[in-house]
């Protein structure tokens, strides 16, 4: 027997073995090691279940991904913590601490904001800067109105964020009593107003409307079609931004390696081909290699749709059906290259902002990729405790539309490449050497490596007032299957995703009727050939 065969035929044996007690309503296997499937591996596994995180891609990180260059990996996807507390508050759950296992830097700077005629304006960290920048930049009167517009969105997000974001399922009655005790919430929540229109009536300059509009793009929306409830996602940055150094996918292998410390079992390169259930409730899942894993409870760490689109067998196809008719939310065309620069000074998050906003969101809108783009560049280098090298990791993000469900078609890369480097030379941002086509990933590559998404990184779209209750929660129609991740309620970006995770593993482990006492094993599993 060879040497690989025989490796092969140990692990075989070793993930067959599990203790009498250790009953299928002990495991839970999760599909997909995005940042919800990481997060709640971690907590179901110090909860002591047996876990199995299946993952169809080589490493951790999901949306959370990194690209190989000579100079280091680079984020190829969120590259920032913000909402620090969600954090805090996973690793606690777990008796640990952040701070022993990841090096997280506060930005000083959150963004720098570029815009066509020149001028140029800074937000900071602490908001009493933030003020005298936006003084300087547009006058006094901006900056009382931006003043006010802090603390109207800081309001919003306190009252919202314990029955919206932290209840595992939100309920609308709920947050009708609120609005009906504390009526001033309902002013600022504008219900009759796009966000577009709404910030058009706090702020007299358009450039910082479009600035703090462009923050519905965080979960895939358009400031003219999104709520004007919206604007509380300010406050998710105004509460600081950290870069983890060694890029935010080091928070990916951090949360593998404290689960598998705990017993969790990671698998890469396995394609789970369908969700099993036997009398109406799950039993496990089965790897496009006939393999089949058991478990009682199953969490789905994908986009809902491929679900209710069979993409995981018949069994769960009457899981979250509403994501097969509602709107999707926007896609991203994203360079990840490394390179010299040459011309502005740039911080770690940086925008450049096209003339016209309302022309680049009926591009988008129309499912045409915008003729003058907004563009975000991510300089990696910057914002760390020491100068960057010569040679620097980006990321520049364009917004796109996603797929339309009946073609394909992607702009081509010449098309895509005389946009993004033609528009930031105009802004005197020069790249040497510009990166080739293997640097960019379009909406038909992200459909790809996320099935059946339609390319759309954030799931449903966020336009109208109830789109929150749309979105599927943790706990579906199928005895046992559970979801998780950025399609899932409370949404998009990395924080909500973890929370997510909580809804999962909680749900998980409040509807288990009794708890396992056996101890750990070295390698719990419970897989089969078939």
């Amino acid at each position: 027997m060879s040497q690989q065969s025989h490796h092969e035929c140990c692990l075989s044996i070793c993930m067959n073995v599990v203790s009498p007690s250790a009953t299928a309503r002990d495991r839970v296997v999760i599909v997909g090691a995005g940042i919800a499937g990481l997060a709640a591996a971690l907590r179901l596994a110090d909860a002591g279940l047996r876990v199995n995180v299946l993952e169809r891609h080589g490493a951790p990180g999901g949306k959370m991904r990194v690209v190989p260059s000579e100079v280091g990996p680079i984020d190829a996807g969120p590259t920032v913590l913000t909402l620090r507390s969600v954090f805090d508050a996973l690793f606690a759950s777990v008796g640990e601490r952040i701070e022993d296992h990841l090096d997280l830097i506060p930005q000083d700077i959150l963004a720098r904001h570029f815009w066509p005629d020149g001028s140029t304006l800074d937000l900071f960290a602490d908001e009493a800067r933030s003020r005298a920048a936006i003084a300087e930049f547009a006058g006094t009167r901006a900056a009382e109105q931006f003043a006010s517009f802090s603390a109207r969105t800081r309001r919003m997000f306190n009252a919202f964020d314990a029955p919206m974001m932290q209840a595992a399922q939100p309920a609308p009655l709920a947050l009708a009593a609120l609005v009906a005790r504390t009526p001033s919430l309902l002013h600022s929540m504008a219900p009759l107003s796009s966000l577009a229109q709404s910030l058009a009536r706090q702020f007299d300059d358009p450039r910082l409307a479009q600035l703090f509009g462009r923050y519905a793009t965080y979960v895939g929306g358009s400031p003219y079609q999104a709520p004007a409830l919206l604007s509380l996602i300010w406050q998710a940055e105004a509460a600081g931004v950290w870069v983890v150094r060694g890029g935010l996918h080091e928070l990916a292998q951090c949360l593998v390696r404290l689960a598998e410390s705990r017993g969790a079992i990671f698998r890469y390169n396995a394609h789970v081909a369908r969700i099993d259930a036997a009398d109406g409730a799950t039993s496990g899942v089965t790897l496009v290699d006939g393999t089949r894993v058991e478990a009682e409870n199953v969490i789905f760490n994908g986009d809902p749709r491929a679900l209710a689109a069979g993409a995981l067998g018949p069994s769960a196809t009457d899981v979250a059906p509403q994501t097969l008719k509602t709107t999707r939310s926007l896609s991203a065309q994203v360079w990840a290259f490394a390179a010299t620069p040459s011309g502005p000074d740039l911080v770690h998050h940086n925008v450049f902002f096209c003339a016209d906003p309302r022309a680049e969101f009926d591009d988008l809108r129309a499912g045409r990729c915008p003729r003058n783009p907004t563009l975000y560049v991510c300089a990696q280098d910057r914002g760390l405790s020491h100068a960057p090298a010569t040679r620097e990791r980006f990321e520049i993000i364009l917004n796109a539309p996603p797929l339309d469900g009946l073609t394909q078609s992607a702009e081509d890369f010449a098309s895509c490449h005389n946009r993004t480097f033609q528009t930031l030379a105009g802004f005197g941002l020069r790249f040497s050497p510009l990166p080739g086509e293997g640097a960019l990933t379009t909406p038909a590559r992200f459909d790809r490596m996320f099935p059946a998404s339609l390319g759309s990184l954030y799931g449903q779209s966020p336009h109208g007032m109830m789109a929150a209750f749309q979105r599927p929660t943790a706990r579906t129609r199928l005895k046992g299957l559970y979801l998780a991740g950025g399609g899932t309620h409370p949404g998009a970006g990395v924080p909500m995703a973890t929370l997510s995770a909580r809804h999962a593993a909680e749900a998980i482990l409040s509807d288990r009727t009794s708890t396992s006492t056996s101890q750990r094993m070295v390698m719990p599993g419970g897989m089969s050939t078939g």
